[in-house]
This record gives C-alpha cells, structure tokens and sequence, in this order.
C-alpha cells in the first residue's frame, strides 16, 4: 500500500471513531449525579382532631412531634412531645403534656449509653409538674431496615408536685423497649414501653404503653393510629383513676 493510501485510510478510520464517539455522546443521557447526602435533622410532626356535635358535644385534640438528630457519629440525639386535650360536654376532660429528650452514645454496633430528660404535666392525674433526669445503657436486640427493637434500663432522680401536696424528690429506676416493623415501603406497625419507678418502693410507679400504625399517603405525609394507654400505680388521691386510656388518629408530616 502506497504512503498516500495509507494516510487516508488511517485518516477515514480516525473520523469514523471520532464520529461514532460524538453520536454516543449525544444519545446517551449524562449520568445522574448522586443523591445529596440526608440532613442530621429527621423526624416528623403530628396533628389529629375529633368533633362530635348533636346529643352530646366532644372534642378531641392531639399534637406529637418526633425528630432525630443523627449526625452520623457516635451520638444521636432525640426528642419527643405529645399534647392531649379534650372536651365533653364543654367539660375539660383531658389536658396532658409530655416530653422527653435524650442522648444516646454508641460503645458498640449494638451496646449504647444513654442521658436522659423526661417531664410529664396532667391535669386529671393531678400531676402539676414530673421532672426526671436519668442515665442508663441499652441494646439493639434488632437492628435492620425491616426491624428494630431494643431495651434499655437506668437510673435517676424524678422531682413531682402533685396538686395540693407540696413538691417532693426521689431516686427512680426506668426502663423502655421500643419496636418497629416495616409491613411494605409505605407502612409499619410500632410498639413502645416504658415504666418509671419509685426506687425505694417499686409498688409506686408509672407505666406507659403505647402501638401504633402508619401508612403513607404521599411522599411527606402519613395517615396514623396509635393507642396509648397510661398507668399510675398510686395516683394522689383515691378518687383519680390509674388507667387512661386513648385512641389517637393523627396525619403526620415527614421532614
């Protein structure tokens, strides 16, 4: 093959690859680029409302918040709140805050170590005011994507004012389990427990329990249902009832 020959047929063969290169380019779409990374803030807001007018007139409302701060290191931080009230009649019938924030900081893929906050304000418990700070360790018995539940104990200090008895302080022992299983990638059902004693005299304590269901209904939204029922072993006086019991109905909003 002769010089000139050859230059143009290296030259055709360059222009062919350089041609079919540029038509890849152009039907192939660029690649995505990759998701941002999620925000050390999650968690949700709720707020649920029930009227009944005619024979009798009762509302009921409700209000929770749950958010995460998880800045993916060793410490995770999480708050809660629940706020109940209710009418019957035009008669207050519930009127109830809790709160509670924790830290909770990992010693292994399962072990954690945990400080605590907790305050409780009800009205028909005749609880002015329950402070309790605790510290504990937990476990994740589970802890995948689908499942996850674990148990947690300690120890710490509650101060109560109860209406008509004056403020008093006591060494308490807690501890809570936590569950939830994912049904499909829009639902889950979830249990919680958690108990507070008095150190000194276990017959004195506080039980909360709590199951749940939540379902999506858009990407940021969730219809759920949870029963909460609450048990005062020693209530202040003989004439308040130790268990409430309430179904709440509520759309939370995902952030």
């Amino acid at each position: 093959m002769s010089g000139r020959t050859s230059f143009f047929a290296t030259a055709l063969a360059v222009i062919t690859i350089v041609c079919a290169a540029r038509a890849d380019a152009q039907t192939t779409p660029p690649a995505a680029p990759p998701a941002p990374p999620a925000g050390a803030w999650t968690g949700n807001a709720g707020f649920g409302l029930a009227l009944n007018r005619g024979n009798t007139s009762t509302t009921n409302l409700n209000l929770s918040f749950d958010v995460t701060r998880d800045p993916k290191t060793d410490s995770v931080w999480k708050f809660k709140g629940l706020y109940l009230r209710g009418s019957n009649n035009d008669q207050l019938a519930v009127d109830r805050l809790d709160l509670n924030g924790r830290n909770e900081r990992s010693l292994t893929d399962r072990v954690y170590a945990y400080e605590q906050l907790q305050f409780l304000k009800d009205e028909f418990k005749d609880i002015d005011y329950l402070w309790a700070p605790s510290v504990g360790a937990g476990y994740k018995v589970l802890n995948t994507d689908e499942q996850k539940f674990s148990v947690d104990a300690g120890l710490g200090f509650k101060v109560e004012k109860d209406t008509g008895f004056d403020r008093h302080g006591t060494a308490i022992v807690t501890a809570s389990d936590k569950f939830e299983q994912s049904l499909s990638k829009t639902a889950k059902v979830t249990q919680g427990f958690s108990t507070l004693w008095k150190a000194q005299d276990f017959g004195d304590a506080i039980y909360t329990f709590s199951a749940g269901v939540a379902a999506s209904m858009t990407t940021r939204t969730q219809l759920k249902v949870e029963l909460l029922d609450t048990y005062v072993t020693r209530p202040p006086l003989v004439t308040i009832k130790s268990n409430d019991v309430a179904l709440l109905t509520a759309v939370v909003y995902k952030f």
